[in-house]
């Protein structure tokens, strides 16, 4: 979830709709819930679209996953007729790659988790709006009913009760985001590197990992021998 969608779902749970009954304090309570309706309104519609944007990206990620998983397998296949003809060169060559794809895998893997944690999460966000503005509405149409069947005196005093209801109805409302938004998580921070030992490091790496392609074409060369 983006920090513009924390932010935009945290003003309203946070007191947005008191400050919008402050800033039109002087107008009538049904003006204030038809306001409120469409902040609310709003605020699913960009849910709504970050959630597109996350569905997206796991889809782009699912895809991904699957073509250096199949690539992995068949670089396996490539690696044995290396062997068979004795092309260690070769061999070498298909081991390092699926080194590479190996170290692409659970990367993959992560973002596509996360995507249908966020997918998940933002499906809530956007259940518990409905459910608000659902409310708000009926509370709505109840007062326009209610102003209705009232006299001119009764209404004037129902409309400063009303405007009480709506504002413990929104007290209501940020519980209901407060809730949904608990579980809400920052962006994770990164590791800044020693600069001055990033060129050992780098040589190390690569020294490890010619290691491991040295071991691995050792062993699948016994495992043909023996087979």
């Amino acid at each position: 979830m983006s920090e513009g969608l924390v932010a935009r779902v945290t003003r309203l749970v946070s007191g947005g709709v008191n400050q919008l009954v402050d800033s039109i304090e002087n107008a009538s309570p049904e003006t204030v819930m038809a306001e409120a309706i469409r902040e609310v309104e709003r605020a699913i519609d960009q849910v709504r679209d970050e959630l597109a944007n996350v569905l997206a990206n796991k889809h782009l990620a699912n895809t991904r996953l699957g073509d250096t998983t199949s690539r992995h397998e068949e670089l396996q296949g490539q690696i044995a007729l290396a062997i068979n003809e004795s092309r260690d060169d070769l061999a070498e060559a298909a081991i390092a790659r699926q080194l590479d794809l190996e170290s692409q895998i659970p990367v993959l893997e992560t973002a596509v988790s996360e995507a249908s944690r966020e997918e998940k999460e933002l499906e809530g966000y956007v259940e518990a709006l409905q459910a608000r503005k659902r409310e708000m509405e009926s509370e709505l149409a109840n007062y326009r009913k209610s102003m209705q069947q009232t006299t001119a005196d009764a209404a004037a005093s129902g409309a400063a009760a009303s405007k009480n209801s709506v504002e413990s109805k929104t007290r209501k409302a940020e519980e209901t985001f407060d809730r949904v938004m608990k579980n809400a998580t920052g962006l994770p921070g990164g590791k800044v590197t020693d600069l001055e030992n990033a060129g050992k490091l780098a040589e190390l790496d690569e020294l490890t990992r010619k290691n491991r392609v040295s071991e691995r074409l050792a062993a699948l060369k016994a495992s043909a021998r023996d087979s």
